[in-house]
């Protein structure tokens, strides 16, 4: 579908040059999340582990060293099953939900920001407040994501290794 289909179908409800309607797979979401880090100027990582262990879906390092971490909630369902999202708060200066358009965002907290996002992109629906990480901790983490991501990249070079 293009854009000018896409105009067509949903005059007035969606911008022909954002995310396009939903549903769409975690995957697909966190394609176009990292599409849009990027084009912010960030350096984002899917499947992050965290010094506790949890796995966050997409997080985000700017060039200040300040972490953003989007979580990817694909339905309603998954969205009220994920009960850890708030641990993730210790561990970035903001928290993002990034859902498909249509979601019914009313029922995201009201403490992180919200992204709407497809497979090419994402768009900021409600920007998130500002926490500042704690400077040991941005530290130790930093170095844990440029450890996460020289490794996977060598893996892609060396993949038996």
């Amino acid at each position: 579908m293009n854009k000018l289909d896409l105009a067509e179908e949903y005059p007035q409800e969606y911008p022909t040059d954002g995310p396009v309607p939903g549903p769409f797979s975690a995957t697909d979401m966190a394609r176009g999340v990292c599409r849009y880090l990027r084009n912010l100027g960030y350096s984002p990582i899917t499947e992050f582990k965290l010094k506790t262990n949890r796995r966050v879906d997409v997080i985000g390092l700017d060039k200040g060293g300040q972490f953003t971490i989007i979580e990817i909630k694909s339905s309603v369902s998954d969205f009220r099953g994920d009960s850890k999202w708030p641990e993730y708060t210790a561990f970035c200066d903001r928290l993002y939900f990034a859902v498909a358009n249509g979601f019914p965002l009313d029922i995201l907290p009201d403490e992180c920001g919200i992204m709407i996002a497809d497979s090419y992109n994402a768009a900021i629906a409600k920007d998130s407040p500002v926490r500042k990480l704690n400077a040991a901790r941005r530290r130790t983490q930093i170095v844990r994501f440029a450890k996460t991501a020289a490794n996977r990249l060598h893996r892609t070079l060396d993949p038996k290794f």
